[in-house]
């Protein structure tokens, strides 16, 4: 959709960039003009000036300058078509689109007052928050403890919702407002639709924590996190999705922390709430954090609307590095030439509250400074688990790296990286260049998709062509193919029945051993989908390497597991109970259901919860080598097609046939192969 040049200059002209400067800088009158702090740099003189004759404003001293629009759009990071609806919604005009229809219009006024409308009853809540607080002892000494002053907790609105299950109906007197579900702060129970809605059962979703406003970068509340005083579980508590709040778009403290980017130069990611308070007290008033999931280009893409420097800071314990190494990802398509991307390790026993604490700001500060630059990080991700002194092990990175090189955009530090990877796999850079250019393409797809069945040595490739005719000396592909879940092969491992019990005691919340009846059996996905719902704790200990596999299976498969990751970021880990209740209404939840719904469960003999464990942890172990084995083989497959246009594929061929040698070996060792 458009939005007419007529309407935009109408807009600017009735605009007053005075009045909006203002709202966000402190204006004298200086003669013709107004003048203030620049908000895009820090300084101690007054630079910035505003024309309400020429409804501009330029800045004398790092040089920016523009309209009504583009102020919002700089300093409150907002889209261009995000700050005309914005501006134009302050003047009462409403914004025309020359392809919309009108119905189109009609749903999209209906949406954005639907907007104004949830974050207006959140404000509201927020306020209730902030006014329970002055009457909660318990609440204010854990901010105490954790060192928050009430100047801070003030700046960030921080709150406490009381215990009671429906504390919010003394401020919301009309509890049954379906606005309250929609916004997140009440959950209604109707028991799976047999109720109606006035039989339902609402509570309110935040009780006996205290809560920290989810603002936008408006400053408008959108959400709420709530943490536990105690142990509970969950310790972190976020809103649900909403029409106003997205985890994987927002970041928490953004609107606190915008000036402070361009005053300290980066913006700081960290873990959680907490973090980014503490830092905003002890002198890091820069910092942001993910709400509970991990970070996404979104979250880069929205941090480089006010910075061009980002440093995401991490735990130093395997939970961190998980968590930093997806947030490359996120980042890669964003390292442009000019820009800083950094990883910040902090010993595992320290997050950020408690290092600054320990060691002192200026510690601290030294250890920003010194943070692994996304370059060396990118490296360090692609050769893990590879031998550099093998060629196979540089082969195998080769592979790793080849699509985080890919995702980054062109420019000098992309060619750059070109030269040092290829110095690391010792090739050249040119020949690397061609094998990535000449390789095929062939996008990702899930095991078992029918394009990647991979080819035995004796057949044709899909050029019509017999690889032997190429390579005389190509190993053959062995005649194996590991037992399947669909066939009448049976694996030698016979996973015991469970039975409910506490995940936190050692035991599953629901048996585990393969499906029965008479309809079709399980297929390995189906197994490692069981498994792994069955011990959450397993999904935590899989490489990086089985997390993408899993994530990008087909279909519901691979969106239960990038659900399951999600879940593991914003929750940690939880019983197969509580993973129930936050799949309903999702399309894969009846998958999960099926999958679980085992009958004929036995106890568990007291005493053999961590063998059973232990089986559970095999048979997955299992389940997950032949899936990465038909992986290898689809990849094999790739660079048999490659024949004649790759002088590189026996190199590459060998290299996964190496891998998978390896990986045979231990399918075997574990006794699991019986072809």
């Amino acid at each position: 959709m458009t939005i007419p040049a007529s309407f935009i200059q109408e807009l600017i002209a009735r605009a007053d960039v005075v009045e909006i400067v203002g709202r966000y800088v402190q204006l004298k009158k200086a003669g013709a003009n107004f003048m203030g702090l620049c908000p895009f740099h820090g300084e101690k003189s007054p630079s910035f000036s505003v024309s309400p004759t020429k409804q501009f404003y330029h800045c004398f001293g790092c040089g920016v300058h523009g309209n009504a629009i583009g102020f919002l759009m700089e300093h409150a990071g907002m889209g261009f078509v995000e700050a005309v609806h914005d501006l134009a919604g302050q003047y009462g005009l409403q914004v025309p689109e020359d392809d919309v229809s009108p119905a189109e219009r009609a749903r999209a006024a209906s949406q954005r007052q639907k907007q104004a409308t949830l974050t207006d009853v959140l404000e509201k809540a927020g306020d209730a928050y902030r006014k329970a607080l002055r009457q909660a002892p318990g609440a204010i000494d854990y901010l105490k403890g954790r060192g928050v002053s009430g100047e801070i907790a003030k700046q960030f609105g921080i709150g406490y919702a009381p215990a009671g299950w429906r504390a919010l109906a003394s401020v919301f007197p009309d509890y049954d407002d379906p606005l309250l579900a929609e916004s997140g702060l009440v959950i209604v129970n109707n028991e799976e639709g047999k109720l109606s809605d006035e039989e339902a059962k609402r509570y309110d979703r935040f009780r006996d924590r205290v809560m920290f406003p989810i603002r936008n970068v408006k400053g408008e509340c959108i959400g709420f996190g709530g943490r536990v005083l105690g142990d509970e579980k969950p310790k972190y508590l976020n809103s649900p999705e909403t029409p106003v709040f997205s985890k994987g778009r927002e970041l928490y403290g953004l609107y606190e922390a915008r000036a402070a980017f361009r005053d300290r130069g980066y913006a700081l990611v960290t873990e959680g709430y907490m973090d980014v308070v503490a830092l905003a007290q002890l002198g890091f008033p820069n910092a942001v954090a993910t709400l509970g999931t991990a970070c996404t280009t979104e979250h880069v893409q929205k941090l480089f609307r006010f910075t061009e420097s980002v440093v995401f800071s991490f735990d130093g314990d395997a939970a961190g590095r998980r968590a930093a190494r997806k947030a490359l990802d996120g980042a890669l398509p964003y390292a442009t030439d000019t820009r800083s991307i950094k990883f910040l390790f902090l010993p595992a026993e320290h997050d950020p509250d408690s290092y600054i604490r320990a060691h002192g700001a200026e510690a601290f500060a030294g250890f920003v400074a010194e943070a692994t630059p996304l370059s060396r990080f990118m490296l360090e991700a692609a050769r893990e688990g590879c031998d550099l002194s093998s060629a196979e092990g540089r082969a195998h990175m080769t592979s790793n790296v080849r699509p985080l090189w890919s995702a980054m955009p062109d420019g000098a530090l992309k060619r750059q990286l070109l030269s040092e990877i290829a110095t690391l796999v010792q090739l050249d850079a040119a020949a690397l260049s061609d094998l990535w250019a000449t390789a095929a393409p062939g996008p990702r797809k899930g095991v078992g998709a029918p394009s990647q069945a991979p080819q035995r040595h004796s057949e044709p490739d899909s050029y019509g062509n017999d690889p032997g005719d190429y390579y005389p000396d190509m190993p053959p592909t062995q005649d194996y193919e590991p037992p399947r879940y669909e066939n009448e092969s049976k694996p030698k491992f016979q996973p015991r029945k469970f039975t409910k019990g506490k995940r936190w005691g050692g035991k599953f919340e629901e048996p585990i051993e393969p499906l029965r009846g008479r309809g079709k059996p399980p297929s390995r996905p189906d197994v490692a989908v069981r498994l792994v719902l069955s011990n959450m704790a397993q999904w935590e200990a899989l490489s990086h390497e089985l997390h993408v596999m899993l994530c990008d299976l087909p279909g519901e498969h691979g969106a239960l597991f990038t659900w399951l990751d999600s879940q593991l970021h914003e929750h940690g880990v939880q019983p197969w109970a509580a993973l129930r209740e936050g799949l309903r209404g999702l399309d894969f939840a009846p998958l999960a259901e099926r999958l679980m719904s085992v009958s004929e469960a036995g106890p568990v003999p007291e005493g053999e919860e961590e063998q059973h464990l232990a089986e559970a942890a095999k048979e997955l172990g299992s389940v997950l080598d032949f899936m990465l084995d038909d992986r290898l083989k689809a990849q094999q497959s790739e660079a048999i097609a490659s024949v004649g246009k790759d002088p590189k594929a026996l190199e590459r061929y060998k290299a996964l046939e190496a891998r998978r040698l390896e990986l045979r070996d231990r399918i075997r060792a574990s006794g699991t192969d019986t072809a």
